[in-house]
């Protein structure tokens, strides 16, 4: 059965550019109440409307993660869904990432949204409501251009399976987002040396933002555990299962 997600209050991470800024338009245009946050506080007010709320800091600080909780509850009295999109990225080699930047991109990819919903979790289990966590195909097939990005990734995905397990019995909706290669400004932000050309090139295969959180928005409506987008990483993460050899002779750094 699809759930409406008109009225729904709906923490979105990112929110000012982006998979998050698409999420935003989308769930307003469903009637949703917005909860924007991430740095930039002035491109979050410009994408607010007059039902949302602002929570503009560094998602990588406790505090943050607290107060985006509290003034949540403090406005609308409840949480229906949690959606942690926000994280960046590195190019760095395993062997050659500092440890201070690998830290950080943890910090910003596992630990935020394990704290968020930890902060969140008695809200969402009295409304029965949704814990959206944005991985990758990273986070399913480990890329040697985002090595330590791949584990972020993979430790969320494994967050995310206990997650589904532990508030099943709550009736909450747990569901894991695996994107592929999607058209933002993710090369730009992330940390190290430029990518291989081959996956620079490989941008105009991508999806884009829009297309990639209009998948996250459907599999929240129909309440599904696990959404990969574009569709076709599905064949690529069985045949790395079936031949993780061969998918990784290909993808050798050269």
């Amino acid at each position: 059965m699809r759930q409406s997600l008109e009225n729904k209050v709906v923490i979105v991470t990112g929110a000012s550019k982006g998979i998050g800024a698409k999420l935003v338009g989308g769930l307003q245009a469903l009637g949703a109440k917005v909860i924007l946050t991430a740095r930039d506080e002035t491109t979050l007010l410009a994408s607010a409307r007059k039902d949302d709320l602002v929570v503009a800091g560094d998602l990588m600080l406790d505090s943050t993660r607290e107060r985006i909780v509290q003034e949540t509850v403090a406005r609308y009295g409840r949480i229906d869904a949690v959606i942690n999109n926000a994280g960046r990225g590195s190019y760095y080699t395993a062997t050659e990432s500092p440890l201070d930047d690998s830290r950080a991109m943890f910090e910003l990819n596992f630990f935020a949204p394990l704290h968020l919903a930890q902060l969140a979790a008695p809200w969402l289990r009295k409304s029965r409501g949704s814990l959206v966590n944005v991985s990758s195909i990273a986070g399913q097939l480990s890329l040697p251009w985002l090595p330590v990005y791949s584990a972020s990734k993979f430790a969320l995905a494994a967050l995310t399976s206990g997650q589904a397990m532990e508030l099943a019995r709550n009736g909450v909706h747990v569901m894991a987002v695996f994107p592929g290669y999607v058209d933002t400004d993710f090369q730009a932000h992330a940390a190290g040396s430029c990518p291989p050309d081959n996956v620079v090139k490989g941008k105009k295969f991508a999806v884009s933002a829009g297309e990639c959180a209009a998948a996250i928005i459907r599999g929240m409506e129909s309440r599904q555990r696990v959404v990969v987008t574009p569709r076709i990483g599905w064949p690529l993460v069985v045949f790395s299962r079936l031949f993780p050899g061969l998918v990784e002779s290909r993808m050798e750094l050269r």
